[in-house]
């Protein structure tokens, strides 16, 4: 007999006191098929739904005095252990003082886990106690907004779309700005002139050897050109590879460097 296997949807739980504009990945192109499909779910609780007074607070003074209030830390507490656990979770606080969001988290995220769990801050920000419930903290950039919702509804559109399914052919994230610390190259489509701006030649030639060098090239130069801090990483990774290869053949270490140097100078427009 045949054994139907249906993949359970990937987990992303949400605590906010502002649930209601998630409710917009809904309507995201791929991310809201996503979660019509079943490829993954999407599920929020308010901390206030958490609490027992008349005014469900859910925030207070921060001790010793200074501005701002502080969010309480039992809703947040209570939020979290009502939601259903998998085995394979990850809880990310919100929070401008974590680590800067990059495209390798996304896919690591995609990849080894099946629940993500959201803690999305307001106000001053969190009693520190609340922070014992994250595994890692993120921020996507060194400015400040009201809260931590805009983050988390960033990753949730950044990991959903690599899900499996989740994007019609996966080829494209292959190539995509940041998969292997390159930018994206240009694109084109017809017509192939337009206000005197044309094509270049060698994406209508038909000859793929040729254009997927072509595209590759332009990946390297617009990433030195916009981004020559990802370059550098870049260039860096390219030579570990190299040299890692080259002492699996037990090339001597002289030949190594050449070698590896003649990667990067073999091209004229490198300079």
């Amino acid at each position: 007999m045949k054994v139907n296997r249906v993949m359970s949807a990937y987990r992303l739980d949400v605590i906010s006191l502002l649930p209601k504009p998630f409710e917009i990945l809904h309507e995201l192109g791929v991310i809201g098929r996503a979660f019509t499909t079943g490829i993954a779910e999407l599920n929020l609780y308010n901390p206030r739904d958490f609490t027992h007074d008349s005014y469900h607070k859910v925030d207070d003074e921060p001790y010793g005095g200074g501005v701002g209030m502080v969010l309480k830390p039992e809703p947040f507490f209570k939020a979290f252990t009502s939601i259903p656990s998998h085995p394979a979770r990850r809880v990310l606080m919100m929070t401008p003082q974590g680590k800067q969001l990059e495209q390798s988290d996304l896919w690591r995220w995609s990849k080894e886990y099946r629940q993500l769990i959201f803690l999305c801050g307001q106000y001053e920000g969190f009693d520190e106690r609340i922070r014992n419930l994250a595994d890692e903290e993120i921020s996507i950039g060194d400015f400040v907004l009201t809260g931590g919702e805009l983050a988390a509804m960033t990753i949730v559109n950044g990991v959903v779309r690599l899900l499996p399914g989740g994007i019609g052919r996966s080829e494209s994230l292959i190539e995509e700005s940041h998969s292997n610390l390159l930018l994206e190259q240009p694109h084109y489509t017809r017509p192939s002139e337009f206000s005197g701006l044309e094509v270049p030649k060698v994406l209508l030639s038909g000859n793929h050897k040729e254009i997927a060098r072509w595209r590759q090239k332009q990946r390297e130069m617009r990433t030195k050109i916009r981004r020559p801090d990802l370059f550098e990483r870049w260039v860096k990774s390219q030579e570990m590879a190299c040299n890692s290869e080259l002492m699996l053949n037990n090339l001597p270490n002289s030949s190594s460097k050449n070698s590896c140097e003649n990667n990067f100078i073999e091209d004229p427009w490198w300079d």
